[in-house]
């Protein structure tokens, strides 16, 4: 065990993460949704093998038991992609990053709903106590009095809201795939069958219409890719060093990323109900993380 290797190859694939979004940001929703997906998704494949080839055996490594558990893991996390690449046209980088922290508490949910899951007390709050951040967050984006649906569609930042919370269903969805694929099937045939089905679900969205991009538009598609296929490769190596549990509440770095990234880059910065959002969604999260760690002690030393 290596513990800070595991959270610097963790806060690496946070920072490769928001990058790939700041790609996307980036094109400013010229480039249609689908061809983003596919171009994230294909390009993603040549680090991915390369990777999968320093591990030995590639056929082996691929080698899957459950082809349908891997399309529900594919379309959900699609899905996940698409709304969020969506919102991005609307709402800011940090924005966006922030309302995804939606995304665990919905796993919590269907968790203890499809998977029955034993959910306790401690989990419960903090999923109440999430939400209520993520009614923070929104605050800004819904104005003072004014409901989602009393605005209409017609407010970017409305359909920007809606999109990136679509996003953290979906996202939600596909961990609770991932949680039941993890028991029968190798990370490497999870990552690559959800980058090749994705791929050809971006390719089949060419009959809707694709533009020819243009020289910074494939830069930005490339580094889309890139990034993608770097952040999941640098956070399945974090996981050989150290405990999940140790690494799950870094995983709100990518908000100090997307502020810096959105500051430098992308000449933007986020409310202050937004940043108020995150930190009681944050420190719900961190709260469960703890009192998950301080329970199992507690059983720990009970059974020696």
């Amino acid at each position: 065990m290596n513990s800070k290797l595991g959270v610097m190859l963790k806060i690496a694939s946070c920072l490769c993460s928001t990058l790939m979004l700041a790609c996307v940001k980036g094109l400013h929703g010229s480039v249609p949704t689908g061809e983003v997906i596919f171009f994230r998704s294909f390009v993603a494949l040549f680090p991915l093998l390369f990777w999968l080839k320093l591990q030995g055996n590639i056929l082996e490594n691929l080698r899957t038991r459950n082809i349908f558990g891997h399309l529900i893991r594919g379309f959900s996390g699609t899905g996940g992609m698409y709304f969020n690449y969506l919102a991005l046209v609307y709402i800011s980088l940090a924005d966006a990053t922030a309302l995804s922290y939606a995304a665990p508490m919905f796993t919590v949910i269907m968790a203890a709903i499809l998977l029955k899951e034993h959910v306790r007390l401690s989990r419960w709050v903090a999923v109440i106590v999430g939400f209520s951040g993520i009614i923070v967050m929104l605050s800004a984006s819904l104005g003072q009095g004014d409901s989602l649906f009393s605005r209409g569609l017609h407010n970017g930042a409305t359909l920007g809201v809606l999109f990136a919370l679509i996003a953290a269903l979906c996202t939600a969805t596909s961990n609770i795939q991932i949680r039941f694929l993890n028991g029968i099937e190798k990370p490497g045939a999870i990552v690559f069958y959800f980058s090749l089905m994705t791929t050809f679900i971006g390719l089949a969205s060419w009959v809707f219409g694709w533009i020819v991009p243009d020289k910074l538009q494939l830069l930005l598609l490339i580094g889309c890719g890139l990034f993608g296929g770097m952040a999941q490769i640098l956070v399945t190596l974090s996981l050989r060093y150290t405990d999940a549990s140790l690494l799950a509440p870094f995983d709100y770095t990518t908000l100090v990323w997307s502020m810096i990234i959105g500051y430098l880059f992308l000449n933007s910065l986020p409310v202050s109900s937004t940043l108020a959002g995150a930190a009681i969604v944050a420190s719900a999260g961190i709260f469960t993380l703890w009192s998950e760690q301080r329970r199992r002690r507690v059983v720990s030393k009970s059974l020696q």
